[in-house]
């Protein structure tokens, strides 16, 4: 077949939509498909090529959360061009990055395909997260201009999330949280189609580490780890709705009853500076390092290598760095709340109470002081991950759709 796959994000614009969508496309092509990727333009560099991947870029206007719509746009006029020049068999939105109106989802189906809709989240969703993280006095909260445009804009553009359901051939939310995040807020048709199809991880790049080598040795110093201590890592976007201020004020529990642990932060963003001096405020600067990116060997070295993941985020579509972090071999630590719980459990890491710092901080002690029970969870980690989360299984469950629907 030939799969459109529409999506604001893809290489070089990572993020994680972007992996996805690259991962995926490469998966299906294995199965024989043939995939164009309609993105937008811009970005640093070029990205990574696959044979059967056609990528198009497209035009689009730099607003927050008004870009959904010039993309949207644009991404539908390229699509009857391409349509025109080498037919589509389905067309595959990746949302809510993108908006269409009912109409345009009416006219893309009558005129050119039917349509697979992938949820990835919800702007109500988002805002709610902004909002928890205000309430749990998180850094900056409304100094992003893209939080805020959520916050501000987030019931208009969740219209058009609504359109997605009904005028959707089939939607394919992330999570069962997800899924019932859209049932609880819009109004899916009576006989509205949607499956749940978690979202894999490269289980090439994230994997295990095998033996203690000078690479991790490297890793160790580089963040002044002594010879027992433990080191704690978070990854994602320097966003409020990340939790991380919630993180430091727990972090500095632990390094009360346990020196010994460092806490490396990875993720771009604005609030960098701001984590830095809550850090230097609660004392515990010397033990927290804050890296503004790194390269992805590098930040999948440090997963093989850290003896803990924590992940506190406020809100989540389904949140891949849990996945990440147990390919990699290494125990997690997040929030029992939305799709978290359907990934992670007592058997592969633990759960703490969200926006509770005092249930953030007594898991990770409990969790560090025992290195052969993280071992053990790190090992079972990947088993899941290789059992149910991978982008193989993700290309052979979209292809199964697609053949359905056409």
């Amino acid at each position: 077949m030939h799969i459109a796959m529409l999506s604001a994000e893809y290489p070089p614009r990572w993020g994680g939509m972007g992996s996805t969508v690259f991962h995926l496309s490469s998966a299906l092509v294995s199965l024989g498909h043939r995939i164009t990727i309609i993105t937008r333009n811009g970005g640093d560099g070029h990205p990574p090529s696959i044979d059967g991947v056609t990528v198009r870029t497209v035009s689009w206007v730099r607003i927050p959360m008004g870009f959904t719509r010039s993309y949207g746009r644009s991404a539908l006029k390229e699509l009857r061009r391409l349509n025109f020049e080498d037919p589509v068999d389905v067309v595959h939105l990746h949302c809510p990055m993108i908006s269409w109106t009912k109409k345009q989802f009416k006219s893309c189906k009558e005129e050119i395909a039917p349509i697979v809709s992938s949820l990835h989240g919800s702007w109500l969703g988002e805002r709610d997260g902004l909002l928890i993280a205000s309430k749990m006095k998180e850094a900056a909260v409304w100094a992003n201009p893209n939080d805020l445009a959520i916050l501000l804009t987030g019931g208009y553009y969740s219209g058009f999330e609504n359109a997605a359901l009904s005028g959707s051939t089939v939607c394919v939310a992330n999570s069962k949280a997800t899924k019932q995040d859209f049932i609880d807020r819009y109004s899916p048709p009576i006989n509205w189609d949607c499956e749940v199809i978690h979202w894999g991880v490269d289980t090439k790049m994230f994997k295990p580490l095998e033996k203690e080598n000078s690479e991790s040795k490297s890793v160790k110093e580089r963040y002044g780890l002594p010879k027992e201590g433990k080191l704690l890592l978070a990854v994602g976007r320097l966003a409020a709705r990340k939790g991380y201020a919630s993180l430091l004020r727990s972090f500095s529990k632990v390094v009360e009853k346990s020196n010994g642990v460092r806490l490396v932060i990875v993720g771009r963003g604005h609030l960098k500076k701001r984590l830095e001096k809550l850090a230097k405020k609660l004392g515990i600067g010397d033990f927290v390092k804050i890296e503004s990116s790194l390269p992805f060997e590098e930040l999948a070295l440090l997963f093989r290598v850290a003896d803990l993941v924590v992940y506190p985020s406020y809100y989540e579509g389904q949140g891949l760095i849990p996945l990440e972090a147990m390919a990699s071999g290494t125990p997690v630590v997040t929030v029992n709340h939305g799709p978290l719980p359907e990934m992670v459990d007592e058997t592969v890491g633990r759960l703490f109470t969200m926006g509770d710092n005092e249930s953030m901080s007594s898991v990770i002690l409990e969790e560090i002081q025992n290195s052969e029970n993280l071992r053990e969870k790190g090992s079972l980690g990947r088993v899941r991950v290789m059992e149910k989360y991978t982008y193989e299984s993700n290309a052979s469950r979209f292809s199964e759709i697609y053949s359905r629907i056409i």
